[in-house]
């Protein structure tokens, strides 16, 4: 895996995670009693983005290890996912090379 695949799946899995964790714990203006004018019922009152930026980044962070961990291993392979059986036969191991 070359790095900027890493990095992209990094950034993929970090905003997958962030948006899993963002209506965790969540508490409404309305459900708080104190609708703020021009704002809807719905609108966080008290949104503690920083500790769920923190939360994410370390969730993220475990995820995007198992799953560097599996892809460089090589437990799955692209192969093994191809259940449309459109990729060509893999290439027999010691083979002559050409």
């Amino acid at each position: 895996m070359a790095i900027t695949s890493a990095i992209v799946l990094y950034a993929v899995i970090w905003f997958l995670t962030l948006f899993f964790v963002l209506p965790m714990r969540l508490v409404t203006q309305g459900d708080a009693g104190e609708v703020v004018p021009g704002t809807p019922p719905g609108a966080p009152a008290g949104a503690v983005m920083g500790r769920k930026l923190r939360l994410t980044t370390i969730a993220a962070t475990a995820v995007w290890a198992v799953a560097t961990a599996v892809i460089l291993s090589g437990v799955i392979e692209i192969r093994d996912i191809d259940v449309m059986n459109r990729m060509p036969p893999a290439p027999e191991a010691g083979g002559t090379g050409g």
